[in-house]
């Protein structure tokens, strides 16, 4: 697996394999899917290769096509710190399936992988995340979407700011926002 690293700033360094970033040229959304973008980290093992089979993974499952990926961001832990770096990166994906369709299906990916839930903030092998569905918002106990705090983490602010694909409406605004209100600040 070729890899290229680069320092971009203070613990955040930029990983550029193979399969990320990627983009498929001419997708477009077809007749039944929605939009959605998912979070993906881990920061045990060989992750660049787990993400590597996770894209491999997702191409074989049945009403999810991969439409764009970021490049990987290899960035520091937060909440429990005694554990190492994570890797973080994002995906733009296709489905048919409903959000907690799609939440079942993920978590079943997680525990393929030899995701093992211990405590908040634990090491883990692989994380997968929905951040958004298209412009759904979904309240539920076990699922939030748009995530919550996404804009406030750059684990998947930078991975995103690198996609060349347009952002949900609700994500676009909630950036500028936040972009405002960096600028006003004393």
């Amino acid at each position: 697996m070729a890899v290229l690293r680069k320092r971009i700033g203070p613990g955040l360094t930029l990983l550029r394999t193979e399969l990320f970033p990627c983009r498929l040229p001419a997708q477009t959304l077809r007749r039944g899917e929605r939009e959605a973008w998912i979070g993906i980290g881990g920061n045990l093992g060989d992750v660049p290769r787990r993400f590597e089979h996770l894209r491999h993974a997702l191409a074989r499952s049945s009403g999810i096509r991969v439409l764009e990926c970021s490049p990987i961001l290899i960035n520091p832990p937060f909440g429990y710190l005694e554990q190492p770096d994570f890797y973080n990166a994002v995906l733009r994906i296709a489905t048919t399936l409903s959000p907690m369709e799609l939440l079942r299906r993920l978590q079943g990916i997680e525990r393929r992988f030899g995701r093992v839930r211990t405590f908040k903030d634990a090491p883990r092998t692989l994380d997968l995340d929905i951040l958004f569905y298209g412009e759904q918002r979904v309240d539920l106990p076990d699922l939030q979407i748009p995530h919550p705090h996404w804009q406030d983490r750059d684990s998947v602010r930078l991975p995103l700011s690198w996609m060349r694909s347009r952002l949900p409406l609700r994500a676009i605004r909630k950036l500028k926002r936040r972009r405002g209100e960096a600028d006003t600040a004393p």
